[in-house]
């Protein structure tokens, strides 16, 4: 019952975090969608625009914009709060060994994001607007897009988290170094698969994702190998 108590007070706080956050970000919902525009319009240049089509579109898309924006800005704080919660039920060498994995998860996620933004973004509208028939008008749904740049963006945020995985798979021995190096090519044909799905049709949109997840592949490699098996070998020689 102390722990159902537990739940329910930080289940408050989780939702008056979030409430109050959405409150912010509605109030800044104008400005953090004049940013995510910015890589759209430069590439659209003087013959496109960005329209809305129904009467409420503006309005719904300030508030999808708000509630994305609420979860991103306030995860500190909510994920400070699930943290309080799950932390009295671990042993103390399990709390020192997870709490790296947080702390990293969140600079990975803040990586995914920066990367969409200041790279697919850009690199994806020029190329999609360079595509095809030229000097023709581009009208482009206000809504479906920040909709979509929304979720691209927490995509690769979670995308990012590859090498937390890998490292929390690696302390858990599902995985050890060589069976990651023997899965190599298994992966990057599905990392090839999921890219061509996720970009346009062209080879260097498809690229420009299909590279960092490689990356990222091998870098989840590196520190199974410079992290979890030297922490194995020295566990298991101290046993």
């Amino acid at each position: 019952m102390d722990h159902l108590e537990e739940l329910r007070t930080r289940v408050i706080r989780v939702v008056i975090i979030l409430v109050v956050s959405f409150s912010l970000c509605y109030g800044l919902a104008s400005q953090i969608s004049e940013f995510l525009l910015i890589p759209l319009r430069e590439a659209l240049g003087p013959n496109g625009k960005v329209v809305f089509t129904g009467l409420l579109d503006k309005v719904l898309a300030e508030l999808q914009i708000s509630f994305w924006s609420c979860v991103f800005f306030a995860s500190p704080f909510w994920f400070r709060e699930l943290w309080l919660f799950i932390k009295p039920g671990l042993y103390e060498d399990e709390i020192r060994a997870i709490r790296p994995f947080i702390f990293v998860g969140f600079a990975l996620f803040l990586c995914g994001v920066a990367f969409g933004y200041y790279v697919v973004f850009p690199f994806t509208f020029q190329t999609i607007m360079s595509y095809g028939v030229q000097n023709i008008e581009a009208m482009l749904s206000l809504k479906d897009y920040l909709l979509l740049a929304s979720q691209i963006l927490v995509f690769l945020g979670i995308l990012f988290q590859l090498p937390n995985v890998m490292l929390i798979l690696g302390f858990m021995g599902v995985v050890t170094k060589y069976s990651l190096r023997s899965w190599r090519r298994y992966m990057a044909v599905i990392f090839a698969v999921s890219a061509a799905i996720l970009t346009p049709p062209d080879v260097l949109s498809m690229m420009c994702v299909w590279i960092p997840m490689m990356v990222l592949y091998e870098i989840g490699i590196l520190a199974v190998a410079w992290i979890v098996h030297p922490y194995l070998h020295k566990k298991h020689l101290g046993s």
